[in-house]
């Protein structure tokens, strides 16, 4: 026996609606405001395009999320909405009666659209709907009688079709609009793009910045310009992708010069929380200026690729924005010799706040390391060490695992295998490695139960892989590279 179930009223009302082509946005004011998401998600799926437009143009909430529906359409979509928010614009309508406030096209709040595309009854409770109208995560600088329109820029070599439509059209409605992009990736992008965009997506709004260059010094000197306007960002991140060494005295002498422009501008980041810089020309003596003008206390500070020397080190230091880290990482970076009692005072000064350290990959030696022991036992918060690749012997790692033994907020522990591992052509000896890495974790069971420990080989060049003994909350396991299991076959 079947049962029936006759459509709901709000069913019947939508595909009445649907049906309509010549639907105009002064159709929809009186409609109630809880039809407008599910005829917005049936619109979009059939394409029809007019009822869109519409229906952005008449839409009846502050704040429409219409991203999560966008990254899987095509461009025509997009110029669609856009079509719907001129409709909008065009009405003679003051700002502050204007409905919407805000076109978020960011991939964000999907649980706004599964609200009301899950639904068996018909009805979205009012709980609900107040909940997902509003951008949770928009600065409250950014509000201003302008509509908004939200986004999130990844940029290569070339803008995409999206990004052109969006970019034209806003120039076209500069005076009634406001662009708002709060996160931006730029992958090798040209400088004449990335001013293209900067000047369009006014840099103050930008709250996340990460930058991969090949071309660090021609990006030192055309970005400090922007850099100064980015007076709300929180987090900075700047890569050297590739290295080059043609005539390396000019290339130092020019990254002196334009590393100097653009660290002055730190000053006036005054939300700045998360600095990482990789590359060789944040080096050499080039740090002064930037721990003279960072202003704010960071939470991490991150660095790779790079050389750090003795006065680099010393004005760390003495830069009281450090004094709060809460993760301190430095990956392939060659210190002097005489800079570790350096490190060993910064790391003093930390060591109420500080979360995470990594020294990975650092050439660290057993007279280096000894002198950090003292204040890395006094960083009591520590719930992440890594001292991955680094040349230590089991003596070593034994003092090293005696003071950290003491550190029981301790979660993730990344540590080199030790030396005596190796064969003198630097082959991993298996049977060496499974009874050395047991023997160290032995040295902190008088003290804590380790809840990850991970002793690893360097990448194996010719495999990619590394041979890791761990132990996850004291379940043991090892593996080896791929070069290991075929010599073991």
């Amino acid at each position: 026996m079947s049962t029936y179930n006759p459509p709901t009223l709000e069913q019947l009302a939508l595909e009445a609606l649907l049906r309509n082509d010549a639907i105009d946005f002064s159709d929809l004011e009186n409609l109630p405001p809880m039809l407008f998401p599910p005829l917005f998600i049936e619109a979009f799926k059939s394409r029809r395009t007019e009822i869109l437009k519409a229906t952005v143009a008449a839409w009846p909430f502050f704040y429409l999320p219409v991203g999560p529906l966008l990254k899987t359409a095509n461009v025509k979509m997009m110029q669609v909405v856009l079509d719907g928010i001129d409709i909008l614009m065009n009405q003679n309508v003051c700002p502050r009666m204007r409905k919407l406030q805000v076109l978020d096209l960011r991939d964000v709040h999907q649980d706004f659209w599964n609200a009301w595309a899950g639904r068996e009854d018909g009805m979205c409770s009012p709980d609900i709907l107040r909940k997902k109208q509003g951008p949770e995560s928009l600065p409250t600088y950014a509000l201003t009688q302008r509509l908004q329109v939200v986004t999130n820029l990844i940029l290569f070599r070339s803008l995409e079709e999206d990004q052109k439509c969006l970019l034209q059209w806003a120039q076209k409605n500069s005076d009634s609009l406001q662009l708002v992009c709060l996160k931006m990736k730029i992958f090798c992008s040209p400088p004449e793009i990335v001013k293209e965009v900067l000047n369009i997506f006014q840099p103050i709004y930008i709250e996340e910045l990460e930058i991969y260059t090949p071309e660090v010094l021609s990006f030192l000197g055309f970005f400090p310009h922007f850099l100064d306007q980015m007076r709300n960002i929180i987090k900075f991140n700047l890569h050297q992708i590739r290295i080059q060494y043609n005539n390396p005295l000019d290339v130092f002498m020019e990254g002196v010069k334009y590393s100097a422009n653009f660290f002055s501008q730190f000053s006036k980041l005054k939300h700045l929380q998360s600095l990482y810089l990789n590359g060789a020309h944040f080096s050499y003596d080039n740090m002064e200026i930037l721990f003279r003008c960072l202003k704010t206390p960071l939470e991490s500070l991150s660095m790779s690729f790079c050389q750090l020397s003795t006065s680099d080190l010393k004005h760390m230091t003495k830069c009281q924005s450090l004094y709060q880290l809460k993760e301190l990482h430095f990956k392939t970076v060659v210190f002097c010799k005489s800079s570790f009692k350096s490190l060993q005072i910064l790391l003093e000064s930390v060591s109420e706040t500080l979360q995470s350290l990594q020294f990975e990959h650092c050439r660290m030696k057993k007279s280096q390391l000894k002198v950090l022991l003292p204040s890395l036992s006094q960083c009591s918060q520590l719930n992440i060490i890594n001292f991955y690749n680094n040349n230590f012997s089991s003596a070593v790692l034994k003092d090293l695992l005696q003071c950290t033994a003491n550190l029981s907020n301790l979660t993730v522990e990344v540590y080199p295998a030790p030396k005596e591992c190796y064969d003198p052509l630097g082959n991993v000896s298996m049977d060496s490695f499974s009874e050395l890495c047991p023997e160290l974790v032995e040295i902190l069971l008088p003290k804590r139960l380790p809840k990850k420990i991970m002793f690893a080989t360097p990448t194996c060049p010719r495999c990619w892989g590394c041979c890791i003994y761990v132990i996850e909350d004291m379940i043991m396991s090892t593996s080896s590279c791929l070069c290991w299991e075929l010599i073991e076959d």
